[in-house]
């Protein structure tokens, strides 16, 4: 028998570890800039997923975040203030914020269960109850996708791949690999205009 909890809480964690670590060896500058042209950037990465363990993992359960968000105070959220940090915004704030909500977070889930009764109030109101447990699964998702998302973005930046870059090979493996993309892609580049 697995322990469904203990796996939730490990994947979720290994997601947020490699989010926070897409930023290491970074200057300000490139943590914040956007990258993509929908301004993708680092640290609203992290911001974004902060405030979001707050909500589903805390406010949705009925524990209300310790801290205040004025993204969510002003409403600014629903706009994208999330989504990027302000310049009087620390990279160590953000990551002391979102370290706050995998606390609380982790103590929601101790304490009540993954069975517990949730509410999402910004949902239709034909979904919007549910369960911790389903709620923990959503973040799940939801940080392994902006992790992944960081792992590109990281790439942009500097070139450094995704967690096992390293172990596939170095240079010269990465090299011929592209190469071969690359060429198989030409392929329909000559042949469709």
């Amino acid at each position: 028998m697995t322990d469904i909890t203990g796996d939730l809480r490990r994947y979720l964690q290994e997601s947020r570890d490699r989010m926070v670590s897409a930023l290491d060896g970074l200057s300000e500058y490139d943590i914040r800039r956007p990258v993509t042209p929908t301004g993708t950037n680092l640290l609203g990465l992290v911001k974004h997923l902060a405030g979001n363990e707050l909500g589903y993992l805390g406010n949705c359960v009925g524990r209300p975040s310790p801290v205040t968000l004025s993204w969510f105070e002003d409403e600014s959220v629903w706009e994208g203030a999330d989504m990027w940090a302000t310049p009087d915004q620390s990279r160590e704030e953000l990551l002391d914020l979102y370290r706050l909500a995998w606390r609380h977070s982790d103590e929601s889930i101790e304490q009540l269960g993954i069975d517990a009764p949730a509410s999402v109030f910004w949902w239709p109101e034909e979904r919007r109850q549910t369960t911790l447990g389903s709620l923990v699964v959503r973040m799940i998702a939801e940080t392994a996708g902006h992790a992944g998302h960081a792992d590109i973005v990281r790439e942009l930046i500097d070139g450094r791949g995704g967690r096992d870059h390293d172990e596939l090979g170095g240079p010269e493996y990465w090299d011929r690999y592209v190469a071969g993309i690359q060429a198989a892609a030409d392929q329909h580049r000559l042949a469709n205009p």
